[in-house]
């Protein structure tokens, strides 16, 4: 693919830093900050993920991008399902969702780790907590994180993490799509995985042993693997 999306979850950008550096070996990659991630400032009407991927069509559109190979992770995976249900039919190629939030699944609900600290979200993220490695808590990284968590809560707490008309939705996404699921999330579960790729036409499944909501950090060479083939 000559241009990758790729869009962080709430973490924020140091989440999706080895896959962009993967994929910027061959391929322009871009990887905006989420609005109100990292200090960066989110307008007032920037206030759904609807109008976050309202944003990006417009920006893909506004620089003639076609055929990307888009990648979300976690609610960066929502943003590019939205993304892909926009459009003209010709800005995305393919479309890669990691531990992707976004859908309602009866019996399947997602962890709220709003206002948790990073060990106790660790435990709900990681298949195993201890790789989760963190830069000293500084007054500074804390605020940050905060904003983060607030900005999380501000665009998916009504209701948590999920848009109830997504399910139905996503039969109208018409890319090839890879959905890739760290097999211990206790975040969102291997089963809410499998019930969004089953939403999707034609959608593949591709289960990551030994990882958590991150799979792309607990096993990248497996997740890198999977993606690669795909796209």
């Amino acid at each position: 693919m000559k241009n990758v999306v790729i869009f962080h979850g709430g973490g924020g950008p140091a989440t999706v830093a080895n896959l962009v550096g993967h994929f910027s070996e061959r391929s322009k990659v871009l990887a905006p900050t989420l609005p109100g991630w990292n200090g960066t400032a989110r307008k007032p009407e920037q206030n759904s993920v609807a109008a976050f991927a309202d944003g990006y069509v417009r920006y893909m559109e506004e620089h003639d991008l076609h055929d990307a190979l888009v990648i979300g992770s976690s609610i960066g995976g929502w943003i590019a399902a939205e993304l892909a249900l926009r459009g003209d039919g010709k800005r995305i190629g393919k479309l890669v969702l990691i531990n992707s939030g976004g859908i309602e699944v009866p019996g399947q609900p997602i962890a709220n780790i709003s206002g948790l600290a990073p060990p106790e979200i660790a435990k709900l993220s990681f298949h195993d907590p201890s790789k989760l490695v963190l830069p000293p808590p500084t007054p500074e990284r804390i605020a940050m994180l905060r904003a983060n968590q607030a900005t999380l809560a501000a665009i998916t707490s009504d209701p948590y993490m999920c848009d109830p008309t997504l399910i139905g939705r996503l039969a109208g996404i018409r890319v090839p799509t890879l959905v890739v699921w760290g097999e211990a999330d206790r975040v969102m579960t291997a089963d809410y995985g499998r019930a969004f790729a089953a939403a999707i036409p034609g959608a593949r499944f591709e289960l990551i042993r030994g990882a958590g909501h991150l799979p792309h950090l607990e096993q990248p060479a497996a997740t890198f693997a999977a993606i690669d083939a795909f796209a």
